[in-house]
């Protein structure tokens, strides 16, 4: 049997944080919440926390817009999430309304509905049952459940009435 440990880190001084972070933040994008986090794990305090912040900010290594930028166009094309899943991931990270909102905004609206569309299409593809109310039904929950919202979903929908029966 494997035993688990909790995974301890020494605490850092305000240097060696700061020296990881804009490592790290020059890699990829990352939130002022997620710096302060990593700081937490760190065991800094409350004091260097918020001047590591300040600091990263200020010299634009983390920028909470940007991120929800990047965020939101990597979770559309990569994970196929509609804008209420992404909407509600940014707000669980603690991100600023008027952030996530800039994120949202930066979605291509043609790129969302032909990624909705292939959505619609593969369920519609992959569905058994011949009832056309039970197949819009299932395509309507399949979509929702990625995050789309059931107008967006109302829209494209009847562009799918060339039902495949794989039998």
């Amino acid at each position: 049997m494997m035993a688990f440990r909790k995974k301890t880190t020494e605490p850092l001084s305000y240097e060696q944080a700061l020296q990881r972070l804009t490592a790290l933040c020059s890699q990829s994008e990352h939130s002022s919440a997620e710096i302060r986090t990593k700081a937490f794990q760190w065991q800094l305090s409350a004091n260097d926390t918020e001047r590591l912040v300040d600091y990263l900010i200020d010299e634009r290594y983390v920028d909470d817009e940007r991120y929800c930028k990047a965020y939101a166009n990597d979770k559309l094309r990569y994970n196929h999430w509609g804008r209420f899943k992404i909407r509600q991931m940014l707000h669980i990270q603690g991100l600023a309304s008027e952030h996530i909102r800039a994120g949202l905004e930066s979605i291509n609206e043609e790129e969302y509905e032909k990624i909705l569309t292939d959505i619609i299409h593969a369920k519609n593809r992959s569905i058994k049952d011949t009832d056309p109310y039970t197949r819009h039904a299932k395509i309507m929950r399949h979509a929702a459940s990625k995050g789309f919202e059931s107008d967006a979903i109302a829209k494209l929908l009847p562009g799918c009435d060339e039902y495949t029966y794989d039998e």
